[in-house]
């Protein structure tokens, strides 16, 4: 499946995991700028400052199980930010977890899609995408 991108995608990838963090940054630098955040503290950092610099986050890949704030806790967050902006950045939230609550709770909270692991990249760019990203 190969899909082509119009514009470079400013992408966020949330993860904890390096192996994790390393093959959905392997999938998603070909489409565009990737930063990653190993904690939910420095990803809210790291989203403020691009909202600051006016270059917002078009994706951003969450994982729920992160040490401090957790995943859940850190989409709250964005979402409260954007609520004055005119736009919202697409989130997926990428974790093992695979239960009803915790997707329940994801949706809940604002996430756009939810993939659980071990993402495939066939269905990474399917979500993409559907999103109108690639």
């Amino acid at each position: 499946m190969d899909f082509q991108l119009e514009n470079g995608m400013k992408t966020l990838i949330v993860e904890d995991d390096p192996a994790s963090c390393l093959l959905l940054e392997e999938i998603l630098s070909g489409y565009g700028e990737c930063q990653a955040a190993s904690a939910g503290e420095r990803a809210l950092e790291l989203f403020d400052q691009a909202l600051a610099a006016g270059q917002p986050f078009d994706l951003i890949c969450l994982d729920i199980m992160l040490p401090g704030l957790d995943g859940h806790q850190v989409l709250e967050a964005i979402r409260r930010r954007e609520q004055r902006l005119e736009r919202e950045s697409k989130i997926i939230m990428i974790t093992a977890l695979s239960s009803t609550a915790s997707l329940m709770s994801a949706f809940k909270g604002g996430a756009t899609s939810y993939l659980v692991k071990p993402v495939r990249k066939s269905n990474l760019l399917l979500e993409l995408h559907k999103f109108g990203l690639v």
